[in-house]
């Protein structure tokens, strides 16, 4: 969201909370990207706010209904209200539980292969309708495609970037792995560790598509003096792949790869808000060609 909108935005959440009886003195601003994440005080309420226009609110409160009558690891809607979008001055705002955060705020590679392969279960006994995970691809291949969306990208890493898209979707799709309901991104950083154990945040995300989709999410989880690295491989410590039962591995690299295309494509969106942006994207797409060489990925067609 942009510095200008953050203020409003924030005014915006406040009244909504006060007009629904919460009392909210102060708002701390957790996270700003394509929405605002903020908690409320001294009601301890966890708002997300994003500009009107963004529907997928409507959707990411019904899955997190349903997820919740399933007993899958999802953070709850905030019970003091009525779990509905509410819109004011132009933005739409959500709340929901606020969980302190629990130390260690590292996530072993067996928990949360654990949490999230609970998440797949309760997904499976929901019926709703949801985008496949190829159109997401398209929206990243429309964005390499079309030079009005990403003037900044060079020609060379234009047609690269646009090969390995549509290589590697059509190489995923042609597997014909099982597919069902997906998070869609359920990184690191749309988990939280709380005393109740692991719980799945950003809902609005939720594709179908092959659970390695999903899996291929959580492999950055490799620590140490250099920081944090990349790692797909089973046999690798610390990846999650390697713990989810019946992951097929081969596919797990394959759709890993397809991510990092992915977003190396956001990054070079002209709309995109990510700190740094640009550099991130010269390096993922840097990544991107080790990645295809050390699979052996071909995506000249």
């Amino acid at each position: 969201m942009q510095n200008s909108q953050v203020r409003s935005a924030v005014a915006a959440a406040k009244s909504i909370a006060v007009a629904l009886g919460l009392n909210v003195d102060d708002a701390v601003v957790l996270q700003n990207s394509n929405k605002l994440a903020l908690r409320l005080l001294p009601c301890d309420v966890f708002a997300r706010v994003a500009p009107v226009g963004q529907e997928v609110a409507q959707f990411e409160l019904e899955i997190a209904r349903r997820l919740a009558e399933t007993g899958s690891p999802v953070a709850a809607l905030e019970p003091r209200v009525e779990p509905l979008v509410y819109v004011r001055d132009g933005f739409a705002v959500t709340l929901w539980t606020y969980y302190e955060p629990v130390l260690p705020r590292d996530i072993a590679p067996g928990d949360y292969a654990e949490a999230l392969g609970r998440l797949h279960v309760g997904l499976r006994e929901i019926d709703i309708a949801a985008p496949h995970f190829t159109d997401r691809v398209a929206e990243a291949q429309l964005l390499v495609d079309d030079r009005a969306h990403t003037p900044e990208l060079g020609d060379a890493d234009r047609e690269f970037l646009s090969n390995a898209l549509r290589s590697l979707r059509r190489t995923i799709c042609d597997r014909s792995a099982d597919e069902q309901l997906l998070h869609g991104e359920p990184h690191a950083g749309n988990v939280l560790r709380t005393k109740d154990g692991l719980l799945f945040i950003d809902l609005e995300t939720f594709c179908r598509g092959p659970v390695e989709f999903d899996i291929a999410h959580c492999s950055r989880l490799e620590t140490g003096s250099g920081g944090t690295s990349w790692s797909v491989d089973a046999e690798t410590p610390g990846n999650v792949a390697g713990h989810y039962p019946d992951a097929e591995q081969a596919l797990v690299r394959e759709c890993w790869v397809l991510m990092l295309a992915m977003v190396a494509a956001w990054r070079w969106d002209r709309h995109d808000q990510f700190p740094d942006g640009r550099r991130m994207g010269i390096e993922f797409v840097s990544q991107l060609r080790s990645a295809l060489d050390r699979y052996g990925i071909n995506t000249i067609a």
